[in-house]
């Protein structure tokens, strides 16, 4: 099994390093890129300073040395970011008996979910909490504990989701709302299809994320094409964004129906965020959204990966490839566009600033072991990931073939000394 381990500071004995230096600057070396070129990269104060013909780039001014990870063999890539995780709920199932939402419990959830995601390569996840109900506030409580300890490695923005904003047991939703966004949740989430008022439950959440500048980001199954067009029509103009997932049931719709929301929610400036891997709790997992209309119409689409080995769902790999993959095999994606639903539509998702491995932009990257895309999707094994212009994930594996004639006239790689039989 690949094994992955945060590496804030990389050794000077580390395989790819060389040298005490400043921890500001990296040289990547020898990276392929997307359009075949081979280039060094200088990273400094979290950002890409030069792209250069692979040996041309020095340290940089002031410097007299610099780190040096050599990425001969690897694709260079703009990191992925995760739209849609859930921290409180991720890897539960793992566990026997009922979930245990301690916040001990749920912290180590969190944190252990996110540092996954991160060794695929996933520098920004967003996760959604529950808020109300048995839970109260210490969920998220948690959850904002595991941020502040992933500063640094990752980026852990927190979507506040009651269960019921309307009618009477709706207001203790809504207090509760309130004070999940003075705690420290960024976004306003829920998920109106269980509330007894669809309607009124995106009203209030519009109303409450509209109060405090925030962005919304809301479940639905999007099978109810009037519903639908309400959002839409409610959520248009609304600043900073709205996104709603995973959107299964937009699929199963007629295709003129479909087509008329999709051109609705393109006009609002709707985010869709569709879950290749599988659903979530709060969601139907038949399916996923049609990705392909979505985006002939206008629709920003991005993809996540949903429920993380929890109740709802047993497995799950957190890995955004995994994501791409699926939307390049089975929803005729070509591997750059389904690349893009993980990356910079991810990117923007979270109101993320756009990732391109040009100078000026952040150094926020992932180093893939392949020659280009499609083989990278299929067969990303090995990765290095790039937050903030440090290394602070590598994920190495290897592959041994026994002897044989077959592998010997092949040529087929043979790393290690251990003797298969």
């Amino acid at each position: 099994m690949p094994d992955s381990q945060p590496q804030p500071h990389p050794p000077s004995n580390s395989p790819g390093s060389s040298g005490q230096s400043d921890p500001d600057a990296l040289l990547l070396c020898g990276a392929r890129l997307t359009d075949g070129r081979t280039v060094d990269v200088r990273l400094g104060g979290g950002r890409i300073e030069a792209v250069g013909t692979a040996g041309s780039l020095a340290p940089g001014p002031a410097r007299t040395s610099a780190s040096r990870v050599d990425l001969g063999g690897y694709l260079l890539l703009p990191a992925p970011a995760e739209p849609h995780a859930h921290g409180d709920t991720a890897l539960s199932a793992e566990r026997p008996g009922p979930v245990s939402y301690t916040p001990e419990d749920v912290q180590r959830r969190a944190t252990e979910a996110a540092l996954l995601q991160l060794g695929h390569g996933a520098t920004a996840v967003r996760a959604h909490v529950r808020v109300g109900d048995v839970q109260g506030l210490g969920a998220l409580g948690a959850v904002l504990q595991a941020r502040r300890s992933l500063r640094g490695l990752a980026e852990l923005t927190t979507v506040a989701t009651p269960r019921l904003l309307t009618g009477v047991a709706g207001a203790d939703g809504l207090a509760m709302l309130g004070d999940a966004l003075k705690m420290g949740a960024s976004v306003v989430g829920g998920c109106p299809d269980l509330d007894p008022d669809p309607g009124g439950y995106v009203e209030a959440v519009l109303e409450v994320a509209s109060e405090h500048g925030c962005p919304v980001d809301l479940h639905t199954d999007a099978a109810d094409p009037a519903r639908l067009s309400r959002l839409a029509a409610m959520a248009g103009g609304l600043r900073p964004g709205v996104t709603i997932g995973p959107c299964a049931g937009l699929g199963r719709l007629p295709t003129e129906a479909a087509s008329r929301a999709a051109d609705q929610l393109a006009a609002a400036g709707v985010t869709v965020v569709c879950l290749p891997q599988g659903g979530c709790c709060a969601a139907d997992r038949r399916g996923t959204a049609p990705v392909r209309l979505l985006r002939s119409a206008g629709v920003r689409v991005a993809a996540g990966s949903g429920a993380l080995r929890d109740v709802s769902n047993p497995v799950g790999r957190g890995d955004p490839l995994e994501a791409a993959y699926l939307l390049a095999s089975g929803h005729g994606l070509r591997p750059q566009e389904a690349y893009d639903t993980v990356s910079a539509s991810a990117r923007a998702a979270l109101g993320l600033p756009e990732v391109r491995v040009e100078a000026g932009f952040p150094a926020e990257l992932l180093a893939v072991r392949g020659d280009g895309l499609p083989g990278a999707l299929s067969l990303a094994y090995s990765r290095i990931v790039v937050h903030r212009g440090r290394v602070v994930a590598r994920t190495s594996a290897v592959r041994e073939y026994c002897n044989s004639v077959a592998a010997a006239e092949l040529g087929l790689p043979r790393q290690g000394r251990s003797e298969l039989s």
